[in-house]
C-alpha cells in the first residue's frame, strides 16, 4: 500500500476513527522513550499525529487530536506511575489505574491546548509548523505549572542517538521543537522532503555520535547501590541489614588500577536514622568508607521533616548537608497543606509523621580535591529550571535517587535518560547513586562511563569524567528559547493571515 493509500483512508476515517488513530499514533510516539528508545518508530507516529492535526478544520477538533494523541503517549510512556500504588497494595492498589488515566488525560491537556491554539491561529501549511510551536510551548507550560512535571518530553527520545548534543546548544524544548518542525516538514511538503530530512537527520546522528568523548579526571568516586527493595525499604526488620550492606560496599577493596575513591556516594534516605540522632552511624560509615562519603537521609526542619544529603567525613564528624527543596506532590507532601493533614492525607514516600518540609533551594558544595558539586535529589534532576538555578556553575552534578518506587520496566530507564540530557545541556559529568538502580557515570556528552544495572546490590569505582566549556544552551537558558519560539510563532500567524 502507497503512502497516498494511507494518506486517503485516514482521511476518509469518521471523527471518533480519527481520534482512535490519534490514540495510536500518540502510543506509537512513546515507544521512542526509554527503554525502548526506537526513534525511527516514535518519528512514524509523530508524523502520524501531525497529519492528523492537518485534516481538522476548527480549533475543538484540533483540540480533540491533539488531547488524544497525548493520552496515548502518556498511557505508552507513564504506566510505571502505577508502580508506587502497589508497595502496600492492601491500602492502596485500587488507586493505581486511577492514577495512570487521571495522569495521563491531564498532561494531555496541555497537548490540545498546543493544538487547539495552532488552529486557531493559522491555516494550511502554515498551521502545520505554528503547530511545532505552539505544541512545544504548551510543553513548556507542563513544566512550569503546579510545579511542573516535564516528564517524557519529545526532545529524550534522541538520548543516545547523536542528535541529543544538539540540546547543548538549544536544550530539551528546542530540541523538543526541532523534532517536531522535522516531522511537519514531511507532512507539508511530501517525498522529496522525506529523503532530504532522512539524509539531515543521518547526518545529525553521526555527528553526534562521532563527537570526542571528554577526557577523565584523576579523582575516583565509589557507588554504592543497596538494593533495597522499596516494601522492605523501612521494614524494622531489614533496615539494619541494608544498612550494614551499604557500609560492606563501602568497605570493599580499592581497585589496584584506579586506586582509593575519594568520595563514596550512598543513595536517596540509605541511612534509615535521622540526622540529629546518627553520630554512631556516621562513625561507623566513616571507618568503613575511609573516606568522605555523601549520604542520603532525613533531617528535622521547622515543621516537618526534610529529604536531604549529607556528607559524612572520614573522621565521621558531618560536613555540608543540602535539603530537597522541589518535593514530589502527591508523593512527598499533598497539595492543600493544614486542611490535608486534618483529613488525614499523606504523600506515598512520607514515612515520617508531619510530611516533608521544603529546602530553601538550589546550592552548590566544595568536595575539596573533586571540585564543587551542584547535588539534586531524586526528581529534581528532571526540572531545567532547578538544574539552572545553581548559584554558580560546578565541575559535576550529584544526583541520589531511590527509584525503587517506580518499578523496573521504563521509570528508572526514563529518569537516567533524562539524567544524560541535563549533562549534555550543561556540560557536566553527572554522578547519579540509585537505591535499587540505575546507578551511573555519565560524561558531558550524556554517555555513560560504567554502570551499576538494575535489581544488583554492588559497587562501582570510577574516574570522574571531566566537565566542557559552558554551552550556549547553558549561557541563554530557557526563557530565551522560550521568546524565540513564542516571536516565531507571532510572525508565522501574521504571514499566515496575510498569505494562506
Amino acid at each position: 500500500m502507497t503512502i497516498a493509500a494511507i494518506e486517503n483512508r485516514i482521511a476518509a476515517l469518521s471523527p471518533m476513527k480519527r481520534l482512535g488513530a490519534a490514540v495510536v499514533s500518540g502510543m506509537v510516539m512513546g515507544l521512542g522513550q526509554a527503554p525502548l528508545h526506537l526513534l525511527p518508530v516514535a518519528m512514524v507516529g509523530l508524523v502520524a499525529a501531525i497529519y492528523l492535526f492537518s485534516l481538522t478544520d476548527t480549533t475543538r477538533a484540533a483540540a480533540k487530536t491533539g488531547w488524544s494523541v497525548g493520552v496515548g503517549y502518556f498511557l505508552a510512556t507513564m504506566f510505571w506511575i502505577m508502580e508506587p500504588f502497589f508497595v502496600d497494595a492492601a491500602a492502596t492498589g485500587w488507586m493505581a489505574p486511577f492514577a495512570w488515566v487521571l495522569l495521563a488525560g491531564g498532561l494531555a491537556l496541555f497537548w490540545g491546548l498546543g493544538f487547539g491554539v495552532a488552529r486557531a491561529a493559522m491555516s494550511g501549511h502554515s498551521a502545520i509548523f505554528g503547530l511545532a510551536l505552539s505544541w512545544t510551548l504548551a510543553e513548556a507550560l507542563r513544566g512550569y505549572v503546579l510545579t511542573g512535571f516535564p516528564w517524557g518530553l519529545l526532545a529524550y527520545q534522541w538520548v543516545g542517538w547523536g542528535g541529543d548534543q544538539v540540546a547543548a546548544f538549544v536544550g530539551p524544548y528546542g530540541l523538543s521543537a526541532l523534532t517536531i518542525l522535522i516531522c511537519a516538514s514531511v507532512v507539508a511538503f511530501g517525498k522529496r522532503t522525506t529523503v532530504a530530512v532522512a539524509i539531515a537527520v543521518i547526518a545529525v546522528i553521526y555527528a553526534g555520535w562521532s563527537a570526542k568523548a571528554p577526557e577523565a579526571t584523576d579523582h575516583v568516586v565509589r557507588m554504592v547501590q543497596p538494593n533495597a527493595a522499596q516494601h522492605e525499604k523501612w521494614d524494622p526488620d531489614k533496615t539494619g541489614m541494608f544498612f550494614a550492606r551499604s557500609k560492606s560496599l563501602s568497605a570493599q577493596p580499592a581497585d589496584p588500577i584506579l586506586g582509593a575513591a575519594d568520595v563514596v556516594i550512598w543513595p536517596e534516605t540509605s541511612v534509615p536514622f535521622l540526622l540529629e540522632h546518627s553520630e554512631i552511624a556516621f562513625e561507623q560509615i566513616a571507618r568503613a568508607s575511609g573516606a568522605p562519603t555523601v549520604i542520603g537521609i532525613q533531617r528535622r526542619g521547622y515543621t516537618g521533616h526534610r529529604n536531604s544529603m549529607a556528607v559524612v567525613n572520614a573522621d565521621g564528624t558531618t560536613g555540608w548537608v543540602y535539603d530537597k527543596h522541589h518535593l514530589v506532590p502527591f508523593g512527598e507532601y499533598i497539595p492543600g497543606g493544614p486542611l490535608a493533614e486534618r483529613l488525614g492525607l499523606t504523600g506515598l514516600a512520607q514515612v515520617m509523621t508531619g510530611g516533608y518540609e521544603a529546602g530553601s533551594g538550589a546550592e552548590v558544595f566544595d568536595l575539596g580535591p573533586l571540585g564543587t558539586v551542584l547535588p539534586l535529589i531524586c526528581y529534581e534532576l528532571i526540572f531545567t529550571q532547578d538544574v539552572a538555578a545553581m548559584p554558580s556553575r560546578p565541575d559535576w552534578i550529584l544526583q541520589i535517587t531511590n527509584d525503587a518506587w517506580f518499578g523496573d520496566i521504563a521509570g528508572p530507564h526514563q529518569h537516567l535518560a533524562q539524567a544524560r540530557m541535563r549533562a549534555i545541556e550543561n556540560g557536566l559529568p553527572v554522578v547519579r547513586v540509585a537505591n535499587t538502580g540505575i546507578s551511573a557515570v555519565i560524561d558531558s556528552r550524556g554517555r555513560i562511563v560504567d554502570q551499576i544495572p538494575m535489581g544488583v546490590a554492588d559497587y562501582r569505582d570510577v574516574r570522574l569524567p571531566a566537565a566542557r566549556p559552558l554551552t550556549l544552551y547553558a549561557r541563554l537558558g530557557d526563557w530565551i528559547i522560550f521568546i524565540m519560539l513564542f516571536t516565531a510563532f507571532g510572525a508565522l500567524t501574521i504571514f499566515s493571515r496575510k498569505y494562506d
